[in-house]
């Protein structure tokens, strides 16, 4: 079905180096003199022989990023919603370093209406919104862009929750989009204590799945994607490996225990269900909202909205399994694969995850909050995982309260990681040293 939308002489799994070559790829670049780290590494924790530096503070609620062949940051704003001022629009803003010290000396903004991510592709920036897909005309080097944008999606669905919109390339110019679920369990009475779900789930049909656009065709709806894989929950981290798979990590379901305390303690849900990270093909089914991911018995088990106890498996047995467990409710917000050259070996290939952060892990302490490592092997990951950065909330973990709440990834052109904050807008470089 894919192969109908992509053009004939281009499979999916061509080596992305081929297909976006110098359009913010992050294949490195000769390596430069690498810029001076800021004394307290910007407020957070890094392992031996890292160090970071503030590239930009207080840009705005920042989300993904995207790091241009030149070194520029671009960074997705999402809107702020206040009672006082209601929406106060988004948008985009480049942040460029001119005197080669690390830290951005110019921001330009552009855009009226915020979004979750961008994507650099040849002469065009891609961003999307909360219902749409936009694509500016944006030439290298460029400041801003050269003209309106043009609308590639529209009228994507838009609810309170899950609503961020996520891009990873595809080849021939396609797009994969992450199209999060409406819901937590697709209960037709949303989050009610012992309600069964709909079955079959109705929100599937638009929602909880990853689709396929043509990034080059303009005016499209949703029915002219395809749906290339459905079953999770929401995939805000979402990233094609240079292999040409594509991976994610989804967001587990909530409340087990505060909607079916029969069979679940408060304890088991601070634990249940696991962030998933996954490699998606087409055609795969991840389970939700009928299953869910079991840590501790590694075993994809049936959700009690659908006659499940935490123990049967049922249906369940069909749908695909996770390559690595996450802790719950850590909620996975980026995903980017180290293909830099500035790191040591070991971090070649690997996926550094960024966590938001959790607020449904008590009675545990809430936590998340970081960035972490896992390594791979190939185009295969080894199944283990470390925290890499964290310290970012400060004294109190918790989303009110925390300092800064690391959700966008990107790497630049100098094998450095770049990290985004959601809460004031701070943007941190993180280099290798040596030991």
């Amino acid at each position: 079905m894919i192969r109908e939308l992509l053009p004939p002489s281009r499979g999916l799994l061509l080596p992305l180096t081929l297909l976006a070559a110098g359009a913010g790829c992050d294949a490195p670049e000769a390596q430069t003199a690498l810029p001076e780290c800021d004394p307290d590494n910007g407020g957070i924790e890094l392992p031996t022989g890292f160090c970071a530096l503030v590239v930009a503070d207080s840009v705005g609620p920042a989300r993904h990023l995207e790091v241009a062949p030149n070194g520029d940051v671009l960074v997705a704003l999402r809107n702020i919603r206040s009672r006082q001022e209601g929406v106060i629009p988004g948008g985009v803003v480049l942040l460029r370093d001119t005197d080669g010290d690390g830290r951005a000396d110019q921001e330009h903004r552009f855009g009226e209406n915020g979004g979750n991510d961008v994507l650099l592709e040849g002469e065009y920036l891609y961003f999307a919104t909360d219902d749409a897909i936009l694509r500016y005309p944006f030439p290298p080097e460029s400041t801003e862009p050269t003209g309106p944008p043009d609308t590639v999606v529209m009228d994507l669905p838009d609810t309170r929750n899950h609503r961020a919109k996520s891009l990873a390339r595809a080849p021939g110019g396609f797009l994969f989009v992450n199209i999060g679920s409406p819901s937590n369990a697709c209960q037709e009475e949303p989050r009610a204590v012992g309600v069964a779900g709909m079955d079959p789930c109705p929100q599937l049909a638009t929602r909880a799945g990853i689709w396929l656009f043509d990034g080059k065709r303009m005016g499209q709806t949703q029915r002219d994607g395809i749906r290339f894989a459905t079953g999770l929950r929401n995939t805000v981290a979402l990233r094609t490996h240079p292999s040409g798979d594509l991976f994610g990590v989804i967001h587990g379901r909530d409340q087990l225990s505060a909607l079916w305390s029969d069979l679940f303690t408060e304890e088991q849900n601070a634990e249940l269900p696991a962030e998933e990270f996954v490699r998606i093909q087409e055609g795969d089914d991840f389970g939700w909202p009928y299953c869910y991911h079991d840590p501790l018995s590694d075993t994809k088990v049936l959700a009690p909205e659908y006659g499940g106890d935490g123990r049967t498996v049922g249906r369940c047995a069909e749908m695909k399994d996770p390559l690595i467990d996450f802790p719950a409710h850590w909620a996975p917000n980026d995903l980017v694969f180290y293909t830099g050259q500035q790191f040591p070996p070991a971090y070649e290939g690997g996926a550094f995850v960024a966590f938001h952060g959790s607020w449904n892990r008590a009675p545990l302490p809430q936590a998340g909050y970081n960035v972490a490592f896992a390594p791979f092997q190939g185009d295969e990951p080894t199944g283990e995982w470390s925290v890499f950065a964290q310290g970012f909330p400060g004294g109190e973990v918790s989303p009110r309260d925390a300092e800064y709440r690391p959700v966008g990834l990107a790497v630049g052109p100098d094998g450095s990681l770049y990290i985004s904050d959601s809460q004031v807008g701070r943007v941190w470089k993180v280099l290798y040293r040596g030991e």
